[in-house]
């Protein structure tokens, strides 16, 4: 009884922490964009929708990626990001690096060209 009541009480209250950033408009509609937070939800990518809306270890991710280091827009391997984001390049790091990353294919931020070898889509690099 008092975990329903508390369950309700906590569901019931608004939800904090959630900064609401200006409208940005994709494909001529409004889209709602809270400030990015760690563990969020990545997003589908829309024209129009900057990186900054992303947690901050998707963004690390994609400013490697946009960046490169002396080509613009290189693609890499999971390793490779690793290493580019600080991280030690064991296994267990890899892997999660690489989750996050086929996260962002999925959603449409990155283009996987090969399986583990991640890049920004050439018709964004450049811009975002």
């Amino acid at each position: 009884m008092i975990t329903r009541e508390t369950g309700g009480e906590v569901l019931a209250e608004p939800r904090g922490g959630e900064d609401v950033l200006p409208a940005v408009v994709a494909d001529g509609r409004p889209v709602r964009v809270t400030a990015a937070v760690p563990g969020s939800v990545v997003p589908h990518w829309q024209e129009g929708l900057a990186p900054t809306v992303l947690a901050p270890d998707y963004q690390r991710i994609m400013d490697v990626l946009a960046v490169g280091s002396g080509t613009h827009g290189e693609a890499r391997d999971c390793r490779q990001l690793a290493a580019a984001v600080g991280l030690a390049p064991v296994p267990a790091k890899v892997e999660g690096l690489r989750s996050k990353a086929r996260r962002l294919a999925a959603r449409g931020w990155l283009a996987e060209e090969r399986p583990g070898l991640f890049g920004v889509p050439v018709a964004r690099v450049g811009g975002s």
